[in-house]
């Protein structure tokens, strides 16, 4: 793996590039244009380049963001370059968008992604130590490509507390024995060797303690197999996580089953602290 260097864009020319690389990556139509992400840059944004030999090969993009209360810095998109993938760029850009943030003076990086998305869970749950009791029903609304279309498209709205990243857990291998066990939605092996729910069990009343969540391990190959079971992962687990979060239960960990070839890994959920001055 060629040596990769980060820093933040400023310039309009270096912002082209990066509209050139995410058009490259999602489609000219979607991508965002240089002078709003100057613009941003200028008024307590952040664009970051992940460069290999000078060349751009991925990028992060963060906005200023105001909820009426607090400031913190809205991280919106991230792309690689299909050619450098799977080469642990995007944990890079977001290790320099931390550094950089703390320097603009945010405490606070929040960002959304697909919850059944196994791999984003892992990073931004585990690696980065960042937290989730928000979710956002359909958040884009209808999506209208191959892949994506007839699913809703559901997010978990992360909290990365960057100036106070919580204790990273070890993997304990018999949790993934009661995490099974326990998990509120259960699964069972379908035809096409792809994990679809079998039943939901009741949340529990308990105010301590843990929770788990199964989640595919491939959420991708069960859409593009079987719409209908990734609808129903998708409307199960909406419904569970939701209930969950509204009785002050919040995403703090993420457990990686270390098989490969499990067909699920686990969400784990724990009480909100109450602050004092949320009394």
């Amino acid at each position: 793996m060629n040596k990769i260097d980060i820093r933040p864009l400023t310039s309009i020319e270096d912002l082209e590039d990066v509209r050139r690389l995410e058009s490259r990556i999602w489609g000219e139509q979607d991508s965002i244009p240089s002078h709003q992400t100057l613009t941003a840059v200028k008024n307590g944004g952040l664009v970051l380049g992940a460069y290999s030999d000078k060349k751009l090969v991925g990028f992060q993009y963060s906005f200023a963001g105001y909820n009426g209360k607090s400031i913190y810095l809205c991280s919106h998109i991230l792309g690689t370059d299909p050619d450098f993938r799977n080469q642990g760029i995007g944990e890079k850009l977001k290790a320099a968008q931390r550094t950089e943030a703390i320097k603009l003076g945010y405490s606070l990086i929040t960002w959304t992604y697909d919850p059944l998305e196994s791999i984003n869970g892992y990073l931004n749950i585990n690696k980065l130590g960042g937290i989730c009791s928000s979710y956002i029903n359909n958040c884009y609304g209808e999506m209208d490509d191959l892949l994506n279309s007839g699913i809703p498209s559901d997010r978990f709205l992360v909290e990365w507390h960057i100036t106070d990243i919580k204790a990273k857990f070890p993997a304990i291998p018999h949790e993934f024995e009661t995490a099974q066990a326990q998990s509120l939605i259960q699964w069972e092996m379908a035809a096409n060797k792809l994990p679809a729910v079998s039943k939901v069990l009741e949340a529990p009343v308990v105010q301590e303690g843990y929770v788990y969540i199964a989640v595919p391990s491939n959420y991708r190959s069960i859409r593009e197999l079987n719409k209908e079971a990734a609808l129903d992962w998708r409307i199960n687990t909406r419904n569970v996580f939701t209930q969950l979060f509204e009785n002050g239960w919040q995403v703090s960990r993420f457990l990686k089953h270390p098989d490969k070839t499990s067909p699920v890994h686990f969400y784990v959920l724990t009480k909100k602290e109450v602050k004092a001055d949320e009394n």
